[in-house]
């Protein structure tokens, strides 16, 4: 095993004893120097202030009165972002609890990124012993949108941000700016398909996100996303699970699902009311999974051995943009 996801800032938390991440003063502080609030040559001197006492004291109390004083109130507005998200962390310990404390709540104020970075960081501590390079590619759906590509008998998912980065005009420099203002546009990205031959490339590339994946049914990659799920749910509500992929549904006492995204819970929702589901809708379903409680007597007890179905599926603009906490939320666990 090699060092992976750097950028997840795992050097910035410790574990507590049941082996969920502790909020620390250094994980504040690195949100302190985001650069939408980190303080420049030009900023007032309330900012160097605040962020100068921050510094010293992550958990330092900063009143509104003292932000209203900052000469620019767009960076104020940011550092009321920030510090409210600061107190949510510590409010809670951890940053399972934390996590897990958003979706109790009618309206979400955190930003995405922040709430994309907890997953990333959740995922880091639960994926530290994997050595299967393609689960952590795999878990990258999980933080970061991907983008879907139907071509020669595959179906590969890409992250949406490095092929718009990469397939832009400026991406190329000068050349790319000549082919925009002649109307041609630049070669299409490729990107390294991860498969088990050469999945080792991944240790050295995991924090550049520029790796694609075959989610087709045949190929090992929709296998290792099984092997994420039920690490994820393991750790976060200490039920063993067994995830397999599937073709398809065929299940005349099918009782539970869950949709891992948006699209999939529509889909499946309809599919399950006996809606009439075209084929166009249906061709946005990338996968399908079977999960089985290993303790039936963990699940709900009108479902106990009865399983749940889960589902993946692109959007209109052909994204996959994945709602991890569908799979903690909506899990038909027993109540306590």
């Amino acid at each position: 095993m090699s060092e992976f996801w750097k950028s997840a800032g795992f050097h910035l938390v410790k574990r507590n004893s049941t082996g969920q991440l502790v909020v620390t003063d250094d994980l504040l502080r690195a949100y302190f120097t985001r650069p939408e609030i980190h303080p420049i040559e030009e900023s007032c001197e309330t900012e160097h202030r605040i962020f100068e006492t921050l510094m010293a004291d992550p958990n330092a109390k900063i009143g509104d009165k003292l932000l209203s004083e900052i000469v620019d109130q767009d960076t104020a507005s940011n550092y009321r972002v920030v510090l409210e998200f600061r107190d949510r962390l510590t409010a809670h310990g951890t940053l399972e609890s934390a996590y897990l404390s958003l979706f109790s709540e009618t309206r979400i104020d955190i930003p995405p990124v922040f709430i994309d970075q907890i997953v990333h960081l959740i995922l880091r501590n639960i994926l530290d012993e994997v050595s299967d390079p393609l689960q952590l590619r795999a878990a990258e759906l999980f933080f970061r949108d991907q983008l879907v590509t139907l071509a020669e008998e595959t179906l590969m998912l890409a992250d949406e941000e490095i092929v718009e980065m990469q397939s832009s005009p400026d991406h190329f420099g000068s050349l790319g700016q000549l082919l925009t203002e002649a109307g041609t546009p630049p070669k299409q990205v490729a990107l390294d398909v991860l498969d088990e031959d050469n999945k080792q490339i991944y240790w050295e590339r995991s924090d550049r996100f520029d790796t694609a994946i075959d989610f087709r049914f045949t190929q090992p990659a929709p296998d290792a996303f099984a092997r994420v799920v039920e690490k994820w749910i393991a750790h976060f509500m200490g039920i063993e699970t067994r995830i397999q992929a599937r073709q398809a549904i065929r299940d005349e006492r099918w009782s539970w699902h869950i949709g891992c995204d948006a699209s999939s819970n529509d889909i499946l929702n309809k599919l399950y009311n006996g809606e009439e589901v075209g084929d166009e809708e249906l061709q946005r379903i990338v996968a399908l999974y079977r999960l089985e409680f290993v303790d039936p007597s963990d699940m709900m007890e009108n479902l106990r051995g009865k399983p749940v179905y889960l589902g993946i599926a692109m959007d209109a603009d052909k994204k996959v943009k994945l709602k991890p906490q569908n799979l903690l939320l909506n899990l038909p666990i027993k109540s306590n």
